[in-house]
């Protein structure tokens, strides 16, 4: 993946985060349902964006990012 589309991903996800956190906050009557789950959306954004941040470090270092267990 590019440098752009990963900064352009990063960005997205980061902006959709806040916006589902700004939704979240809303009042909003007790006996109504929200239509959109905006908490799942958040947890998405979220991981997408730590994803997106990891990549950014493998990017800048070159070496591809490693697990504990990997050899």
């Amino acid at each position: 993946m590019s440098l752009e589309l990963t900064l352009v991903l990063l960005v997205v996800s980061v902006a959709l985060a806040v916006v589902a956190w700004i939704m979240q906050r809303r009042p909003r009557d007790p006996f109504d349902p929200p239509l959109v789950p905006w908490t799942a959306i958040q947890v998405i954004a979220v991981v997408v964006a730590l994803l997106m941040a990891a990549h950014l470090v493998s990017l800048a270092t070159g070496q591809p990012l490693k697990g504990r267990r990997m050899f």
